[in-house]
């Protein structure tokens, strides 16, 4: 049977290699961005939602959506966000960017 001290010590290293993991496939990402050349960048189209959260009254709290013209945002054709630009398999699986006012 493990003592404690050895499943604490099991634990943590589980974490710190789940923990190197993800930044080595983070760092591999970004390098395979890089060498990718033209297609590194790509474009979705968005439709922004500005979502206005209005207090008429102690007790009532309302919240009224206005929806923007459709516009292309630029992504990036990578796992994670990489050069300031979200990912594009994201963007396309959610088209709708709501903007708290």
């Amino acid at each position: 049977m493990p003592t404690f001290e050895q499943v604490k010590r099991g634990f943590f290293v589980t974490i710190g290699a789940i923990g190197l993991l993800v930044v080595v496939i983070y760092g591999l990402d970004y390098v395979v961005l890089r060498f990718r050349g033209k297609t590194q960048l790509g474009s979705v189209v968005v439709t922004p939602a500005y979502v206005i959260h209005e207090k008429s009254g102690p007790m009532s709290d309302k919240t009224e959506y206005s929806f923007g013209d459709p516009v292309a945002q630029t992504c990036v054709n990578s796992i994670f966000p990489h050069l300031g630009y979200s990912p594009c398999w994201y963007l396309q699986r959610n088209p709708q960017q709501k903007i708290e006012i």
